[in-house]
Parts: C-alpha cells; sequence; structure tokens
C-alpha cells in the first residue's frame, strides 16, 4: 500500500539511485514525499538503518541494533516503510512488528538530516498499515535521552506508557502507546 502526497503521486516503484549524502538529503525540487512498504534487506532499507544505528550510538551511546531482527517486520501482519523523495532518493524508514494481536510495535524510525516532514510521513504511514492489519495500538520504545525522539512521539499523540517486554524496569528508557481509529 502506497501513501499519497498533496500532488497526487504514489508511492510506484522507482528506480534506487546512489544514495545522497547528509548535505544533499533533499533536493529543492523533491517535496513530494511517497512512503511504501519495501523489503528490510533491500540495500536502500539496509543502508539507512546503519545510518540509523550511528546516530543512535551518537547520541545515546546504543546503535539499538539488539532490539531490532529484520525477520520480525517481514510477516504478514508486519511491514517495513520506506520514504523517497520524487528522484527515488531513500530519506527514511521505519518498520512494524507485531507483539501481540491487538498491538503492534513501531521500529527503526529514521529520517535524514535536513528531510522536513519525512519522519511523519512516515510514522503516519506506519499507523495506517497497523489499524489495516488489525491492531489497535501501536507501541515504542525510545531512550529517554534522546530527547528529539521523545518530543516527535509526543507531538503525533503518544502518550508514555510503562515499560512492556525487555523494557519493563528500564532507567533509560521510556516507552508510548498510541491508540488507532478502527478502519471502517
Amino acid at each position: 500500500m502506497a501513501a499519497t502526497t498533496p500532488s497526487g503521486q504514489s508511492g510506484t516503484p522507482l528506480p534506487s539511485p546512489a544514495l545522497p549524502t547528509r548535505e544533499d538529503a533533499v533536493a529543492p525540487d523533491s517535496l513530494t514525499v511517497a512512503v511504501r512498504a519495501e523489503d528490510p534487506a533491500g540495500a536502500d532499507a539496509l543502508a539507512l538503518v546503519d545510518e540509523l544505528s550511528a546516530v543512535l550510538t551518537e547520541i545515546t551511546g546504543a546503535s539499538g541494533q539488539s532490539s531490532f531482527d529484520v525477520a520480525d517486520v517481514q510477516g504478514p501482519r508486519a511491514c517495513f516503510a520506506l520514504a523517497r523523495d520524487a528522484h527515488g532518493r531513500a530519506l527514511g524508514c521505519g518498520a512494524l512488528r507485531p507483539l501481540d494481536g491487538t498491538a503492534a510495535e513501531v521500529k527503526r524510525m529514521f529520517a535524514r538530516p535536513g528531510t522536513r516532514g519525512v519522519g511523519s510521513a512516515v510514522l503516519r504511514f506506519l499507523e495506517g498499515e497497523a489499524a489495516r492489519r488489525g491492531y489497535a495500538a501501536v507501541r515504542l520504545s525510545t531512550r529517554l535521552v534522546n530527547a528529539r525522539a521523545v518530543a516527535f512521539y509526543e507531538r503525533h499523540g503518544y502518550r508514555r506508557i510503562p515499560g512492556y517486554g525487555r523494557y519493563v524496569g528500564s532507567e533509560v528508557s521510556v516507552c508510548f502507546e498510541k491508540v488507532l481509529e478502527p478502519v471502517v
């Protein structure tokens, strides 16, 4: 399922050009962002996940890789999403991992620096996919020290919840949940 943008473009498959550097992540004429489900083992997906891991290591001291397994986001109730600009360049990613029958976990959310609106577009796409796949809520965990991520999720309607799963009792993590509107 592809997300469409205000200009009406859909997330149809595009060729995979060379990845942009941080400095040229978004061209001035590439305000259109298409988000669609893609293979988490694809070159663009792996490059973004590696870039995210490096950024997280700088911010938190840990890459977050230990809490992500590509196999977890490849099943029928899972999803890995990539955001691309009008030129097909990968700008951001995120994933859904089933937690239980009613909730999915948002994983590996990342938008390249300088890509305004990409993180929000990826999150909206994942929330829509979660609702379409029958989930009533999405949850996630981020490090407290990652103030930008904490503020991002709060701005997007996520509320803090007690730790779940591996995050129970963690003093460095904060967990969030958002109840989804059912798909009719």
